[in-house]
């Protein structure tokens, strides 16, 4: 119904901002993330939009982009998922980040989000790990996916994935970087290798 909205941005809160059009101000929760792509107030801005329709309420949600907006989509298609969920993942994380948090089975980093329990983080990467592949944004985050993906085809990677993750990297962290790798490397040289790039930031 509302594709997105362009005016003054007159009111920002932790969790909601509000935004001036033709004398209509127009509420929307967003995220964290959004919040910090928000210039001062006053000036113009452009929120894309998803409105939520409920028995006893029409909620609006607001976007910095339409990536964000594209991902808070599939988050919520997950059944047991709403919207406060989703936006407090999309608080959590950026749109790209969570998909490789998605695509290598990190549950444990979503839980990091508030309101995400361990059974809800494990159903979303169920319904979610084959989908974000299909919208991954830029070319870049295609290959980080794919490389992430490639870690379940060689034992040797997963074997070296878990060693990693026992040293106290998280799940998404160690499959990106044993995944940019070559597979067929001993389990130790691919621990060398990982340890290399991932000290690098």
């Amino acid at each position: 119904m509302l594709y997105s909205i362009t005016g003054r941005l007159v009111y920002a809160d932790s969790s909601s901002i509000a935004v001036e059009c033709n004398g209509v101000a127009f509420r929307c929760a967003v995220s964290m993330n959004t919040l910090q792509h928000m210039p001062q107030r006053d000036n113009t801005v452009t929120v894309y939009t998803y409105l939520n329709v409920r028995e006893d309420a029409l909620d609006l949600f607001g976007f910095y982009s339409i990536d964000e907006l594209d991902v808070f989509k599939l988050i919520t298609s997950v059944s047991g998922v709403g919207p406060k969920n989703a936006m407090a993942i999309l608080s959590e994380f950026e749109p790209n980040k969570l998909r490789v948090i998605i695509a290598s089975g990190d549950a444990k980093s979503l839980t990091r989000a508030s309101g995400v329990g361990t059974k809800l983080a494990q159903r979303i990467i169920l319904e979610l790990k084959d989908k974000v592949g299909s919208i991954a944004g830029d070319d870049d985050l295609i290959g980080e996916v794919a490389a992430v993906g490639a870690v379940s085809a060689s034992q040797n990677a997963a074997d070296a994935v878990a060693a990693l993750v026992s040293l106290g990297y998280s799940q998404s962290e160690a499959s990106l970087a044993v995944g940019r790798l070559d597979s067929q490397l001993s389990v130790e040289e691919l621990i060398k290798s990982a340890l290399k790039a991932l000290s690098k930031f």
